[in-house]
């Protein structure tokens, strides 16, 4: 199955952009989401049109936008377009027969309950949170491991 991790990337650059003293260019977080600085641009440019970053003229960089107590994931959700949630589906969407019109109500309706609480879990998660538990992660692991970088993807 195809998983769509841009979510999960994006959140993951938004937080080292949080860390770092300065605009981060599209090719380092290229690098941290392993992936080409035109699909950076292509990603962040969503960003910035709801406000979450802004960039710099020619190579500036992104930076951070916004208060990170007040945007959510489900924000930046939002700012990446709501993406389908879940790669699963109905075999048809239009079937003639009578069976997989059962299948189809029973999964349709159990599939939008769990978008509706994925949606609404994601809706209670602040940046300042994902935040705070980096750093109550990189307190735990004290001085003994690698310290947290960007280089960490």
């Amino acid at each position: 199955m195809i998983r769509n991790s841009r979510l999960s990337g994006v959140l993951h650059v938004l937080l080292h952009m949080a860390e770092a003293d300065g605009p981060v260019t599209s090719e380092r977080l290229a690098v941290m989401m392993g992936t080409n600085p035109v699909v950076v641009r292509r990603t962040m440019a969503g960003l910035r049109d709801l406000g979450l970053v802004v960039s710099g003229k020619g190579y500036g960089g992104w930076t951070i936008a916004c208060d990170l107590d007040r945007v959510t994931l489900h924000d930046v959700y939002v700012a990446l377009g709501s993406p389908e949630v879940f790669a699963m589906g109905h075999r048809s969407e239009e079937p003639t027969c009578l069976v997989e019109h059962a299948v189809n109500a029973a999964l349709a309706g159990a599939f939008r309950d769990a978008e509706a609480l994925l949606l609404s879990r994601l809706g209670d998660v602040t940046l300042a949170r994902l935040s705070a538990d980096f750093h109550a992660r990189l307190t735990k692991r004290g001085s003994c491991g690698p310290e947290a970088n960007p280089d960490d993807t």
